[in-house]
């Protein structure tokens, strides 16, 4: 694996240590602070190289949302044609010209550059001469430390190792545990950030679940693998993590993603600046709509006692009465009294006087 990745080597190498010559005019050549710029200093380089396959990346990634559906359906109509189903896939993608692996091409194309880090400065911790790293190079990256932990130690490594290269194995398990949780924090505020700004609201597909998805597995990615990382890889992640979240912040805010949250607030910061060429149509249809909002009335907030008192209230229908009612109301007291009786009392008779029901035979 040295032998294919030994360009590699070399490039990283050369390039640190072209950055710590300009900072060893600042700082102390053999300071952590000479070396961990140098390489953050190197994140800065490789990411802005990256820039045009990271706008590669975010037109893939709308390409790929705004697909979504056509895919489902492709999914649906052919769910039991897996070989048909590719080929739709793809048909799809040449029409469209977008090409899925696009998402992917910044971390694949730093890949590389991170694994030849991650040999350098294993490398400097066992004190062996690397790419354009002499031993004087060598031992003085060796005496680096970074908020005291050593550039090469690591969190798994032993205390004997540590006190090598003359720090504390506390030290060391401190820092790196603060480091990876700043790590992980940045990952899934910059995953979050995606989801929740630049997406559009209006269309649920799959896609937006597998984003969800690996806004909480990324971090615990790193949290895991994040212990067995030199100090100098995770200062390069951290950095690299902070130059994302940055940079899609900048985008989000610029070139949004049309029906998101972030394509919302552009166009109303627009509006505000009068920077916002809109359909006179849709201006007055919305004008409308404000106006008609404006104008509704909401009904009036009753105390306790008028709700009571409206409760209690004789509904309208009975406040009709017939005429034989009003006869008898216009009646006295006594009237009232024995006209009531009488028609009880008649009422009674109906049944006294009148045919009486067959008993039952058992009852005879």
């Amino acid at each position: 694996m040295d032998t294919i990745l030994n360009p590699l080597y070399y490039a990283v190498s050369w390039i640190i240590v072209q950055f710590h010559s300009f900072f060893s005019l600042i700082f102390n050549k053999d300071s952590g602070a000479a070396w961990g710029l140098s390489i953050v200093s190197l994140v800065v380089l490789i990411r802005i190289c990256l820039i045009p396959l990271f706008v590669k990346q975010i037109k893939a990634t709308r390409n790929m949302q705004a697909l979504q559906p056509k895919m489902k359906a492709i999914q649906e109509r052919y769910k039991s044609d897996k070989q048909r189903q590719s080929e739709e896939m793809m048909k799809l993608y040449k029409e469209s010209g977008t090409n899925p692996l696009s998402s992917c091409l910044p971390i694949l194309a730093q890949s590389p550059f991170f694994i030849a880090l991650y040999q350098v400065l294993n490398k400097i911790a066992g004190g062996h001469e690397v790419g354009v790293l002499d031993q004087e190079l060598v031992d003085s990256a060796r005496r680096a430390h970074i908020f005291g932990a050593p550039i090469a130690s690591k969190f798994m490594d032993s205390a004997s190792k540590v006190e090598s290269l003359g720090s504390t194995l506390t030290d060391v398990r401190v820092v790196t545990v603060i480091m990876i949780v700043l790590m992980s924090l940045s990952q899934f505020y910059t995953q979050r950030q995606l989801m929740t700004k630049n997406v559009d609201l209006t269309v649920k597909t799959p896609f937006m679940q597998q984003q969800k998805m690996l806004m909480y597995v990324f971090p615990i990615m790193f949290a895991v693998f994040g212990i067995n990382f030199p100090v100098g890889v995770l200062v390069y992640w951290l950095t690299t993590n902070v130059w994302t979240l940055g940079q899609q912040m900048f985008v989000i805010r610029r070139n949004p993603t049309p029906g998101s949250l972030a394509y919302t607030q552009r166009q109303e910061r627009l509006r505000a600046k009068g920077k916002l060429k809109e359909d006179p149509a849709e201006v007055e249809a919305r004008k409308a709509v404000e106006a008609a909002r404006a104008a509704r009335q909401q009904p009036k907030r009753q105390t306790k006692a008028k709700r009571q008192v409206a409760g209690t209230a004789q509904p309208v229908g009975d406040t009709k009465k017939t005429s034989l009612e009003k006869d008898r109301d216009d009646q006295p007291g006594d009237a009232k009294s024995k006209q009531g009786g009488t028609s009880r009392s008649a009422k009674s008779g109906q049944r006294k006087g009148g045919p009486q029901r067959p008993k039952h035979p058992s009852k005879k």
